[in-house]
């Protein structure tokens, strides 16, 4: 599943409800949904208020998919460059400073993240384990 979303909360909030429909048809539990889906506001509210700057006529897209035993989500926007696993919250960071925590949140219930720069879009790709590996039986 793929959507194409204006830089506006409200619309992230349509992709979180989205995937939470797409996890319930994936029997991925509740809980490891929950955490995953809390992930995805947070990264999809930093585009919207950073890399896009609440600017609703610009558009970023998210898409959402199960390959195997994972469930993936890509966010691509045409923002500034910007890693976000770059920072790294610490207790000596003065609750001020901007940056760091949002990442602690995703890298929390997440099994992998990603980034890259692709052209001039930013690629995240959140990735969490939520199954057995599908394939042939073992001969043990």
């Amino acid at each position: 599943m793929t959507m194409e979303l204006r830089a506006r909360p409200k619309e992230v909030m349509r992709a979180v409800e989205a995937f939470q429909e797409f996890a319930r048809e994936q029997k991925m539990s509740e809980k490891l949904a929950h955490g995953l889906a809390l992930a995805l506001e947070e990264c999809g509210s930093n585009i919207v208020n950073h890399a896009l700057k609440g600017d609703a006529r610009r558009k970023f897209r998210i898409s959402i998919e199960r390959q195997g035993a994972q469930m993936v989500i890509e966010l691509r926007d045409k923002g500034p460059a910007f890693d976000p696993l770059a920072f790294n919250a610490s207790p000596s960071r003065h609750e001020d400073e901007e940056g760091g925590w949002g990442i602690q949140i995703v890298r929390r219930f997440t099994d992998a993240v990603s980034y890259r720069r692709e052209g001039r879009e930013n690629v995240l790709r959140l990735m969490k384990l939520i199954g057995e590996f599908p394939g042939p039986a073992s001969n043990l």
